[in-house]
């Protein structure tokens, strides 16, 4: 009967204080998969419930038909201490039982109430004792059955050579103990549609062997109850629920009876079970690594089938026997397949290859590197280049395949037997690549190893159109009433990728990418070596032209100058100004020619120079570039204060170069009508680092400030680049070199400049040198 009908058929309370917990929700085929199963505030009427308060030990909750088992009002139960029921005797067994209490296979305790013995069931729903009675039976079971049974699944372990073997034996097992006429091994897939894999039943009934069932039939919280509660049984389908009572002014103080053995079933799945003609079922969880990995269903059709406790605990025993084993057969099972990839895998790892890119080419032809996951073609893509073996879709699609996995692979891996659910482009490339596996071979990902199997059409059995779940009657939408086995065409999906190929597969694509990191090794190995060998010969001819251009180029340019000296002073000659003009041009341009190529000079020997450091005075140093430069610093009336500065590891010809360039560049770059002040800083030692990130060192700092021209803050790295000039040469003589020259004698001295300028004001330029 419907639960929202069950209102109708009950006496009416007499106190208003009393009220049913029965869920009245509206529950039908649109909302059912949030159907509270668990609190249904009722039970199946074999049995009543009573609920204690596990602190006060006072009845909280009572089904509504105690009285019939008893002899007691369920109305005056509700409120008393459980011992006005039990008696202080029974009350002492039961404390100890609860003691005792572990919850697995607990044998059920004995109690007599009203005359009548009772098995009872006791376990906690939150601060409730919920305790169950069943009628006790008259002849309990001997030790002798028990170990039979134990016997006889041990056999079953012995004999079976296989998952499926073992599943038959205890489906068989399973009929002889609880004497249904039907009783089935179901297995879950992924998405819980599950499929009869063993079955016994009497000889009279259609058989269900393969059939498969959709995952609706079980919605997602009769799954979470089925894993929590490993057994349950409805004796009868056509019982009428009996509601569960408490005091309080709460309409529905809810009870949990997710492990209770009397819980109320849904009404949707009684409908179901009337539409498939069974009168009574039991099923018992099949639990694998925290997973519900399938259920032995019991049907019965003649008649209501109750199961008293002691073949309930038998069942399940045979489903924990059934569960320890699941593992065990699916790794032997897993055994013979490994042994096969395995043997590719060592062949295949055992081969050398020439470290070439050549080399994929044979290994992509490698008939072991198929056989390492079975499938029936590879492909590795390596830079845009593909190399590939076997039955492979072409270049484009592989291209277009290896870019969609490397967007949903997790941690640079997939592997899917039915690409085209997730990919519906790839429809097309079914009959090559319905199936992939697919390894990144770089962080990137976008070098990759994709095995392929194409699609094995084949056909899938179910009890019913799966598509008609749910079928809509005159009134309402109800479970679907047809079970005739329906059958569906799969396309588009190739087999299953088994543990052993996956691990095959991981492992070979590891092996791979180490090998192609040692060719990337290899061949930029080879780069830098044939850059070494350019890089030496450029240098080479550097120097030579070098060379050139330092001394080879010195001698005309003498003569040049020579002649032109001797054109210009000879007095017999009376030459027009025009042509004295241009002799002019000519030994002023050959001076500036010699100043370079002497610069150049100078800048080669410092990066060639080789000198050892030595603790060198840069107050002496300074002092005698004054002296050298006095004629220069009269011409330009420069004044020049310095400090005292400090004793550093250097050579003196270039701290001496270093000073003179820096001091003369000073005096160059000055404002018309200003005295050119420079001023000689030493600002102590200084921890600083030239690269952000780097540690911080040490460092002499000196600067050397001016009150000329200055310049723009956005030249300061520029100015010390060889020939870099910010201004015409018209303007300011020079060459371009002598800042170069300073950062030169600088990193020589494993030391750093800097500058800062403000234009019209002057420039700064800090000279680093390691302490």
């Amino acid at each position: 009967m419907p639960l929202q009908l069950l209102t109708a058929t009950l006496r009416p309370i007499v106190s208003m204080k009393i009220k049913d917990i029965v869920n009245r929700d509206l529950v039908n085929l649109e909302n059912c998969e949030s159907e509270p199963i668990h609190i249904p505030g009722s039970i199946q009427p074999h049995g009543f419930l009573i609920g204690v308060h596990a602190g006060t030990f006072q009845i909280e909750f009572c089904s509504g038909n105690v009285n019939e088992h008893t002899g007691m009002p369920y109305d005056e139960l509700l409120g008393q201490d459980i011992a006005s029921m039990l008696g202080t005797e029974q009350l002492s067994a039961m404390q100890k039982y609860l003691d005792a209490l572990t919850g697995t296979f607990t044998a059920p305790l004995r109690l007599t109430l009203g005359g009548k013995h009772f098995e009872t069931t006791i376990h906690r729903s939150g601060d409730v004792w919920v305790l169950e009675f069943e009628g006790a039976i008259t002849d309990l079971p001997d030790l002798t059955a028990l170990y039979t049974q134990t016997r006889s699944f041990v056999g079953y372990m012995e004999q079976a050579t296989s998952l499926q073997m073992l599943c038959q034996a205890v489906a068989d097992g399973t009929r002889r103990i609880i004497g249904y006429d039907r009783v089935m091994v179901y297995r879950f897939d992924e998405d819980y549609n599950g499929e009869v894999i063993a079955e016994s039943k009497i000889e009279e009934l259609e058989s269900f062997l393969g059939l498969h069932y959709p995952h609706t039939d079980i919605p997602p919280q009769a799954r979470e109850l089925y894993r929590k509660n490993l057994i349950r049984v409805i004796g009868d389908i056509d019982y009428t629920p009996v509601p569960i009572y408490t005091r309080g002014s709460k309409s529905n103080k809810d009870l949990d009876l997710t492990f209770s053995i009397l819980r109320s079933v849904s009404p949707i799945h009684v409908q179901y079970l009337h539409n498939m003609g069974v009168s009574a079922s039991t099923s018992i969880s099949l639990m694998h690594e925290g997973r519900l990995w399938g259920l032995i269903a019991c049907h019965h059709y003649h008649g209501p089938r109750p199961i008293n406790s002691h073949a309930r605990i038998a069942a399940r025993l045979q489903g924990h026997f059934m569960a320890s084993q699941i593992g065990v057969r699916q790794i032997a099972e897993e055994y013979e397949t490994s042994k096969l990839v395995n043997q590719s895998l060592d062949n295949l790892l055992a081969k050398n290859f020439d470290l070439d890119r050549s080399a994929f080419h044979t290994i992509a032809n490698e008939l072991d590197l198929r056989d390492v996951c079975r499938s029936c073609g590879v492909s590795i893509v390596l830079d845009d280049v593909i190399y590939r073996g076997g039955l492979t879709p072409g270049d484009s699609e592989i291209q277009r395949r290896a870019g969609w996995a490397a967007g949903h692979a997790l941690n640079g891996y997939l592997s899917t037997s039915q690409v085209h659910e997730a990919d519906q482009d790839a429809e097309e490339a079914c009959q090559t690549a319905a199936g992939i596996i697919y390894h990144a071979l770089d962080k990137m990902q976008q070098n990759c190893i994709i095995w392929f199997r194409p699609e094995t059409i084949h056909e899938v059995n179910w009890a019913g159109d799966p598509n008609k779940a749910i079928e809509k009657d005159r009134d309402q939408l109800s479970p679907r009433r047809s079970f005739q086995a329906w059958k569906q065409i799969v396309k588009c999906r190739s087999i299953e990728w088994e543990k052993p190929e996956l691990n095959a597969a991981a492992n070979y694509a590891h092996s791979l990418q180490k090998f192609i990191n040692t060719l990337f090794l290899r061949e930029e190995e080879t780069k830098y070596r044939l850059l070494s060998v350019r890089l030496t010969e450029a240098y080479q001819e550097l120097e030579n032209l070098n060379w050139i251009s330092t001394h080879d180029l010195k001698e005309p340019l003498r003569k040049i100058q020579v002649f032109a000296s001797r054109i210009l002073d000879a007095e017999a000659l009376e030459l027009p100004d025009s042509i004295q003009a241009s002799l002019q041009k000519i030994q002023g341009s050959a001076g500036r020619m010699q100043t370079l190529i002497n610069d150049v000079l100078t800048y080669s020997r410092v990066r060639n120079s080789e000198e050892r450091l030595t603790a060198v005075s840069l107050d002496k140093i300074l002092q005698s570039v004054i002296y050298d430069l006095d004629d220069e610093i009269a011409i330009h009336r420069a004044m020049i204060d310095y400090d005292e500065l400090p004793e550093v590891q250097g050579v003196s010809f270039l701290l001496a170069q270093l000073f003179s360039n820096l001091i003369r560049n000073s005096m160059k770059f000055t404002r018309e009508g200003i005295t050119p002040h420079i001023a000689i800083r030493y600002q102590g030692m200084k921890e600083y680092t030239p690269i952000e990130h780097l540690p911080l060192k040490l460092y002499h700092l000196v600067s050397i400030s001016d009150n000329g021209i200055g310049f723009e803050d956005k030249y300061s790295q520029s100015i010390f680049k060889v020939f870099n000039r910010l201004h015409a040469h018209d303007a300011f003589g020079g060459t371009g070199v002598g800042l170069a020259l300073c950062k030169k004698i600088m990193e020589t001295h494993n030391g750093f400049i800097s500058a800062r300028g403000v234009p019209g004001e002057g420039a700064t330029f800090y000279l680093y040198f390691p302490v």
